[in-house]
């Protein structure tokens, strides 16, 4: 088994360690001797929708996320092809409200999104800053806890029939308010939570390789478990920093 991964405009959506996210994919798929390949894609270079088993796209500042949100929109037909060739997807931050229908700034300026999920962004004038705690359920009945780190002025609304990613334990989450976090669309998920995410969420890193792999072998293979105590210690950790933290804002 290969899986291959489209990394999405890496030398300016780079802020929030996604270098750590594609490191954990790499080290999992090694693991099991499932091969890894990561292809960068940036601005005007081609998307070829059968190319990639998992499409991933980082945050960034407001400046590299202008630069780079006309590409993104233009790309849009690209992408929701490649989802309905069965590709998984991972947005983060400011990758996840590109991926929106729009971002409007705080002097009302908007960008457009490639509308891959139902929701847009409007900033704030507050940053919500600080550990994070979800609880999701990825697959009918396996409840789980997400633990991460959001930095974000964006508010980010949800189209009526969305689906959040997870529920706010503890944290701010998509805007302060609904209690919910991130956006889910199928194989496609969006989320604030960086820091990076799947060092300290092993399972989720685990979802993705399944779900990416489910492309070409129709569904998500068994993959074998490893030893993930030093990963668990870690998200104990953010766990216990996000209930310190508290409620929402």
């Amino acid at each position: 088994m290969k899986l291959v991964v489209g990394h999405l405009y890496p030398e300016y959506l780079n802020i929030y360690a996604d270098r750590g996210n594609m490191a954990v994919l790499a080290g999992r798929c090694a693991a099991r001797g499932i091969g890894f390949e990561v292809w960068p894609v940036s601005l005007g270079d081609a998307l070829d929708p059968d190319a990639h088993d998992l499409l991933y796209i980082g945050g960034g500042q407001d400046r590299e996320q202008s630069l780079v949100a006309p590409d993104v929109a233009g790309r849009a037909a690209a992408i929701e092809s490649a989802l309905a060739g069965g590709a998984a997807l991972l947005a983060v931050c400011g990758g996840y409200q590109l991926l929106g229908r729009f971002y409007r700034d705080r002097a009302g300026v908007e960008l457009e999104g490639a509308g891959i999920f139902d929701l847009h962004t409007v900033a704030g004038e507050r940053r919500m800053i600080g550990d994070v705690l979800l609880e999701c359920e990825l697959d009918p009945g396996d409840r789980r806890t997400l633990a991460g780190f959001e930095n974000h002025a964006g508010r980010t609304l949800l189209g009526d029939g969305a689906q959040p990613l997870g529920r706010v334990v503890a944290g701010f989450g998509n805007d302060g308010q609904s209690g919910y976090e991130g956006c889910r669309r199928g194989r496609a998920l969006g989320t604030y939570l960086h820091g990076p995410l799947l060092p300290r969420n092993p399972w989720l890193a685990d979802w993705l390789i399944g779900q990416a792999l489910a492309r070409r072998h129709g569904t998500p293979p068994a993959l074998e478990p490893l030893g993930d105590a030093l990963e668990a210690e870690a998200h104990d950790v953010a766990v216990a920093r996000a209930h310190a933290r508290g409620g929402r804002y």
